[in-house]
C-alpha cells in the first residue's frame, strides 16, 4: 500500500511538473514573440508599392477567425479596410494588382473598385496587370477598370464579353434509376432544387436569370465606361468583339499598355520614386490590422452558409460559414460594448437553416432594442437566409451587382428505394412512431407526410414574408409580389424596396455613423467576434513575425495534406424536410455574373 501511495504521489508530481513546464514554455514563447515584435516595429519600408494578387477566388469576409497556426487569408473586407489604411499611410505610394483569371464576381469587383477609388483619391496610383483576361465574366475587368493603368501581356487572350451561365438538370437521370424527388418550394422562382425536379429550365427561372444578368451587365458596363472615359456603346462594341487579343483590346481603349508583369512592377516602382520596394498586400494588412484604436463602429462579418450551433473553433481548426450561436454572440458582444455606437453587419450568404437564420435575426433585433442601430452591407450574395438575417436592419445597402432577395422556402428529399432494387439490393426499415422515418431516403413521403411538408413550407413562407413586411415597413402584398423565391440584382431590389440604397461598405459605414451620431471623419472600427485569451494574444503576435520564423507555416502545411483535408472537409446535402429537421432558406446554384 505504501509503495502504491508513493507511486501515485510521484505520478501526480510528474503531471504537475509537466504542466508547470508547459506554462513556463508558453510564457517564454509569449515573451520572445513580444520582444521580436517590439524590436522590429511594423517592419515596413519607408517607400513602398503594395502588391495585391486577385487571381484566385476571394472570400468576402471571415465569419470565423483563423487561429495561430492557420491565419485567415485576405478577404474582400481586408482589401477594403487595408486600402483605407494604406491611403492614409504616407509610406505607401501605390499598388500593383494582378488579376485576369476570372475569380471576381461583379459585386466583389464593385466593392474593390470603390476601395481603389478611395485609395487613388489620397494621391496614390494603381496599376492593374493581367497575363490575360481569360474569363468571359465582367468582374475582373470591372475591378481593373478602376486602376490608373491596365497592363496585359502581348498576344494574350482578352475574353471579357458579358454575363452568363447554365444549369444542369438531373430529373431525367433520376427517372431512369427510379429515384423519386419530392421537394416543396415557395414559390415559383425558388429554383435551387429544379435540377432534381425538372428536366429543363422553367419559364420562371429563365425569366429571373435573364433579368438578373441584364441588370448586372448594364450596371457594370456603365461603371466601366465611366472608369475608362469612353461611352457605354463603345464598351459593348468592344466586348462584342471578344474573344480577342490584348492588342485588339488596347486599340478599343480597354487596355493601356502591352507588357509583362516585371515591366509593370518596374513602372510602378519608378513612379513611386527612388528606393521603392514591393510589399505583399497581405503582409501590409497584418501590420495594419490593429490600427483603429478605440472603436465606435462595430463590423460583424457574416460570410458563408448559415447553419445551427457553433463552429467549435479549436487550436487546430477554424470552421467556415455562419454558425448561429457564434454570430449571435458576436452581435451581442458588439451591442454590449458601450463605446460602440452602431453596427455594420456585413452579409455574404446564400442562406441555409431557417432556425439558425431566425436566431441571428433575433440577435439583430435585440441589438436594435438596446439602442444600437444596425446597417447591413451586402456582399456578392445576400439571398434567402442571407436576406432573412438582414431584413430588420435600420438600413440595407447593396452593390448594384449583389444577388439578393430569394424570399422563399425549400424543403424535401429524394428517395432511392426503387433504385436499390434495380441493382438487386433491398432496404427495410423498422420504426416506432408514424413519421419517425419521414426524412428517410429509403422510402417516399406518404400523401399525409407530403401534406405535412407542404404545410410546413406554407407556414415558414408566410412568416418570412410577414417579417420582411414588418422589417422593411412595406405592405404585405408588395412584399409577396417581390418574394416568390425570386432573386434580384441590388439595383432591382432597390426598385422593389428590398434594399434602401446602392453602394458598398463605406456607404453602409457612413449610414451607421449618421445613425449612431458619429462624425463621418471620426469613424473607427472593430471587427467582431473578437478573439480573447492567451491563444488570441499568441495569434496577434505571431502575425507580425518574419517568414524565417516559419513554424506556424510548416504546421499549416501539414494540416493541408490531402488526407487530413479529406477528413476535415464537409459534404453538402440536399435540404431535408419533416419533423426534427430544418427547412431551408437557401439560394444555391446562383450564377456569378
Amino acid at each position: 500500500m505504501i509503495r502504491f501511495l508513493t507511486w501515485l504521489r510521484d505520478l501526480l508530481m510528474s503531471v504537475v511538473n509537466m504542466f508547470a513546464k508547459a506554462v513556463v514554455l508558453v510564457i517564454l514563447l509569449v515573451a520572445v514573440l513580444l520582444v521580436v515584435a517590439l524590436a522590429r516595429g511594423d517592419g515596413m519600408p519607408g517607400n513602398m508599392v503594395l502588391a495585391l494578387d486577385l487571381r484566385d477566388p476571394i472570400d468576402d469576409s471571415a465569419a470565423a477567425p483563423g487561429n495561430i497556426f492557420t491565419p485567415r487569408r485576405a478577404t474582400v473586407m481586408d482589401v477594403v479596410l487595408g486600402l483605407d489604411a494604406a491611403g492614409r499611410d504616407s509610406r505607401v505610394k501605390g499598388m500593383v494588382i494582378k488579376l485576369g483569371n476570372g475569380a471576381l464576381s461583379t459585386a466583389e469587383a464593385q466593392e474593390i473598385a470603390a476601395a481603389i477609388d478611395r485609395f487613388k483619391a489620397k494621391n496614390k496610383f494603381v496599376i492593374a496587370q493581367a497575363s490575360a483576361f481569360f474569363g468571359a465574366g465582367l468582374g475582373d475587368y470591372l475591378a481593373a477598370s478602376a486602376a490608373n493603368e491596365i497592363w496585359v501581356m502581348p498576344k494574350a487572350p482578352f475574353s471579357v464579353s458579358g454575363a452568363g451561365g447554365g444549369e444542369l438538370f438531373l430529373r431525367g437521370t433520376l427517372d431512369k434509376i427510379q429515384a423519386v424527388p419530392q421537394i416543396a418550394k415557395r414559390a415559383e422562382y425558388k429554383s435551387a432544387a429544379d435540377m432534381m425536379m425538372e428536366k429543363q429550365m422553367s419559364p420562371a427561372d429563365r425569366e429571373q436569370l435573364t433579368a438578373l444578368m441584364n441588370s448586372v451587365y448594364d450596371g457594370a458596363v456603365r461603371q466601366m465606361a465611366a472608369n475608362r472615359h469612353i461611352t457605354p456603346a463603345e464598351v459593348i462594341a468592344a466586348f462584342e468583339a471578344s474573344p480577342q487579343f490584348s492588342e485588339d483590346a488596347r486599340s478599343r481603349r480597354l487596355v493601356d499598355r502591352i507588357g509583362y508583369d516585371d515591366e509593370a512592377r518596374a513602372a510602378a516602382n519608378a513612379r513611386a520614386g527612388s528606393g521603392a520596394k514591393s510589399v505583399k498586400f497581405t503582409d501590409y494588412v497584418k501590420e495594419a490590422a490593429d490600427r483603429f484604436g478605440a472603436a465606435n463602429i462595430a463590423i460583424v462579418e457574416a460570410a458563408g452558409e448559415i447553419r445551427d450551433g457553433t463552429a467549435k473553433n479549436s487550436l487546430l481548426n477554424a470552421s467556415s460559414g455562419i454558425a448561429s450561436d457564434d454570430l449571435s454572440a458576436a452581435i451581442g458582444q458588439a451591442a454590449r460594448d458601450k463605446n460602440i455606437k452602431a453596427i455594420v453587419l456585413r452579409v455574404d450568404s446564400p442562406g441555409g437553416s431557417v432556425t439558425a437564420s431566425d436566431q441571428i435575426l433575433h440577435a439583430v433585433k435585440v441589438a436594435q432594442k438596446a439602442g444600437k442601430p444596425v446597417v447591413v452591407s451586402m456582399g456578392g450574395v445576400a439571398a434567402s437566409g442571407g436576406y432573412y438575417i438582414s431584413l430588420s436592419a435600420n438600413k440595407i445597402v447593396a452593390q448594384p451587382g449583389t444577388i439578393t432577395g430569394s424570399i422563399g422556402v425549400l424543403t424535401g428529399k429524394v428517395s432511392f428505394d426503387k433504385t436499390l432494387e434495380l441493382v438487386g439490393a433491398k432496404a427495410e426499415t423498422v420504426a416506432v412512431g408514424k413519421n419517425t422515418l419521414m426524412d428517410s431516403p429509403l422510402q417516399p413521403f406518404t400523401d399525409e407526410q407530403w401534406a405535412n411538408l407542404n404545410h410546413q413550407a406554407d407556414v415558414i413562407y408566410d412568416d418570412f414574408t410577414a417579417k420582411v413586411a414588418a422589417g422593411r415597413k412595406l405592405p404585405l402584398e408588395k412584399v409577396r409580389d417581390a418574394a416568390r423565391g425570386r432573386v434580384w440584382s441590388g439595383t432591382d431590389a432597390k426598385a422593389h424596396g428590398l434594399v434602401d440604397m446602392l453602394g458598398g461598405f463605406w456607404t453602409a459605414a457612413g449610414q451607421a455613423a449618421s445613425l449612431g451620431g458619429v462624425p463621418g471623419d471620426g469613424m473607427t472600427f472593430r471587427v467582431y467576434p473578437r478573439r480573447t485569451g492567451l491563444l488570441a494574444r499568441l495569434g496577434m503576435l505571431s502575425d507580425g513575425l518574419d517568414a524565417s520564423l516559419g513554424l506556424f507555416g510548416r504546421i499549416e502545411s501539414l494540416l493541408n495534406l490531402p488526407a487530413l483535408q479529406a477528413l476535415l472537409g464537409e459534404v453538402s446535402s440536399l435540404p431535408q424536410g419533416g419533423p426534427g429537421s430544418s427547412l431551408q432558406l437557401r439560394a444555391t446554384h446562383l450564377p456569378r455574373p
